[in-house]
């Protein structure tokens, strides 16, 4: 665990070693587990794209040949606040609320994910669905990608567009989870 705190959550690290960390375990998870799964779509490789400082988090898409995924690493890991495996937290973007999954691994620790694409079948080739995850994580902080009905009712500071995590089950109040697609 302090390894996981000590990589993942110090501020001087940057993005491009969170990325190379990222795709080894999940190309771990390729080799080891998904290697002989019918959902895999073999003209793609696990890749870390656009990752980021994003407040106390490093934001950015792995793109796996069974998933496409936005993902949340601690950066600062006492600002972290995590969440168990398969529950839920709900982010707000400029382009709206997305609602991301608690994960863990062994080697990365825990992360959260918002699911862009599963299974990955559309993307005949790695460049296609690299700017695919190009342009969604450009689209995440444009307004204009924002359906302004869904965030019309006054929220809770927590989900007012800080970017601070909001604890949840189910849809933020008075907001419904954006569709990603």
């Amino acid at each position: 665990l302090h390894f996981h705190l000590k990589f993942f959550g110090n501020r001087r690290s940057n993005p491009k070693r969170r990325a190379v960390a990222l795709e080894r375990a999940f190309q771990s998870v390729l080799q080891r587990q998904m290697q002989d799964m019918p959902m895999v779509n073999r003209a793609l490789s696990v890749e870390a794209v656009g990752f980021r400082p994003w407040h106390d988090h490093w934001l950015g898409i792995l793109v796996t040949p069974w998933f496409m995924n936005l993902m949340l690493l601690p950066r600062v890991s006492a600002n972290w606040q995590r969440i168990a495996e398969r529950e839920s937290r709900h982010y707000v973007f400029p382009a709206g609320v997305f609602e991301f999954i608690g994960g863990s691994d062994p080697v990365l620790g825990d992360y959260q994910a918002c699911s862009l694409f599963s299974p990955m079948f559309e993307f005949a080739d790695q460049g296609g669905a690299r700017e695919t995850a190009v342009a969604a994580l450009d689209a995440l902080f444009d307004t204009a990608c924002r359906n302004h009905a869904e965030v019309a009712a006054p929220q809770p500071a927590n989900l007012a567009g800080q970017g601070d995590p909001a604890p949840s089950a189910g849809p933020a109040p008075a907001a419904r989870v954006v569709s990603k697609r």
